[in-house]
Formats: structure tokens, C-alpha cells, sequence
């Protein structure tokens, strides 16, 4: 019996080490917005080149350093961005803004969280994004100008 009791508990021990060892870390918890999940991939689907690159990205998002070199935390963030659109947004624009400003955060955190030696969209390019997006008298219409403006980034076009 004190046999059978051990063997159990032996096995109950390798049953958690390899629960803990294959649950996904903290850093795979979601931080994008409730309200943008839907219409995003799940950050812990995405793919990075690093873990400092998902680090960047979840900064993006959150404001967030984690332990990250040259970080600054708090605001801008896109999710407090996302905030401002919504609030700057005429009834009208609000359904149509919730996607294509969650969307428009996932495609410029991935690019801006990459290596610098790499990445297309830079921090200078984040403050001009913002820059836009503030001096649209339209919120729809600034949104659909850094997307332009950024997707041409990402593909390399010249500014």
C-alpha cells in the first residue's frame, strides 16, 4: 500500500511539473483591449522574431517597459489611443472605427517592435502617426491616412 501511495505521488508530481511546464508563460496573457480582440490575432499567435520583439509589442500596447533597455513607460499607448479615436469618433464612425483602429495598432506595434536595425516604422514615426491622427478634424479619415501612410512603410515604398 505505502508502495501504491508513493507511486501515485510520484506520478501527481510529473503531472504538474509538466503542466507548468508546458502552460504558457505570463507573458503569453493578452493585453490588447476586450473590445479589440475581436477583430486581432491573439498576441500569443503572433510571430515574433524574439522575445524582446513581443516584449516591444506588448509595450506598444500597454505602456508597459518590462525590464526593456531605453524603455519609457506610460503614454502613448495604443490602447489609450484606441480611447481617444473612439471618443473623437461621431456616433456614426464609432462601428466602423473599433476595428480599423484595432487593427491598424497590431499591423504598426508589430513592425515598431522589431529589432531598430529592421524594423520600418520608428518611434519618430509613432509621434508623427499621432501627430495625424490628432490634427484630423475626422477620426475616420486620420486613421485611414496612417494606415496608408504606415502600410507603405511596412512594404518598403519610399516616404
Amino acid at each position: 500500500m505505502k508502495r501504491a501511495g508513493r507511486t501515485l505521488s510520484r506520478m501527481a508530481m510529473l503531472a504538474t511539473a509538466t503542466v507548468l511546464i508546458l502552460a504558457p508563460s505570463a507573458q503569453a496573457a493578452e493585453f490588447v483591449r476586450d473590445d479589440c480582440r475581436t477583430v486581432v490575432k491573439a498576441s500569443e499567435s503572433l510571430k515574433f522574431e524574439s522575445d524582446v520583439h513581443a516584449r516591444w509589442y506588448r509595450r506598444f500596447w500597454t505602456g508597459t517597459c518590462d525590464h526593456l533597455p531605453m524603455c519609457m513607460p506610460g503614454s502613448p499607448n495604443w490602447n489609450s489611443i484606441v480611447d481617444k479615436l473612439i471618443a473623437k469618433s461621431g456616433a456614426a464612425e464609432r462601428q466602423a472605427m473599433l476595428p480599423k483602429a484595432c487593427r491598424l495598432g497590431q499591423m504598426i506595434g508589430l513592425e515598431w517592435g522589431r529589432e531598430k536595425t529592421v524594423q520600418r516604422i520608428s518611434t519618430k514615426d509613432l509621434r508623427a502617426f499621432k501627430a495625424m491622427l490628432e490634427a484630423s478634424g475626422d477620426a475616420l479619415k486620420g486613421v485611414e491616412q496612417v494606415e496608408a501612410k504606415a502600410r507603405a512603410m511596412i512594404s518598403g515604398q519610399p516616404r
